[in-house]
């Protein structure tokens, strides 16, 4: 583990992986620690960098964006001009909610949510489609989401 952090730090970013929306005081509850430690040892963890920032996480069936699909990306060649196009280009895609450079037989892997498979059709066709240094895409629809823990373990 980062030697960085103690074992108080530790168990301030495992509480609030689990629940963000936690006040100073019931977080300072969790961890045994008075408000104004956990409040100054929280705020170091923001500026340090090891809480990027706080979500709500949504339920994508309840917003009419229940079809998940990992899109893999081949392109037709590679180098850090086309790579920068590309990944500025997928930044401005809604659909693509997470996008990852891999290694292997792919170049890159999106996790892209619609509403169904016309709308995913839709987005391959008109937006992936459209990006000229797109070689090939296989895309693999999940039938059932089995874990998704929404944070790392520490």
């Amino acid at each position: 583990m980062n030697a960085n952090l103690d074992e108080t730090d530790l168990q301030i970013l495992k509480t609030l992986q689990r629940n963000a929306k936690l006040t100073t005081k019931e977080l300072a509850d969790a961890v045994n620690l008075t408000p104004t430690p956990v409040f100054e040892r929280q705020k170091r963890l923001e500026r340090k960098g090891y809480i990027r920032k706080y979500i709500a996480v949504l339920d994508p069936e309840k917003m009419d964006l229940g079809l998940l699909v990992f899109c893999k990306v081949k392109l037709k060649q590679i180098n850090h001009e086309i790579a920068d196009a590309f990944t500025r280009r997928i930044m401005h895609l809604p659909e693509v909610t997470e996008c990852y450079n891999t290694s292997g037989a792919y170049d890159y892997l999106l996790k892209v949510r619609a509403r169904d498979m016309k709308q995913y059709q839709e987005f391959v066709l008109t937006k992936l489609g459209d990006i000229d240094s797109v070689g090939s895409i296989e895309s693999t629809f999940v039938m059932s989401e089995i874990k998704n823990i929404h944070g790392i373990n520490i």
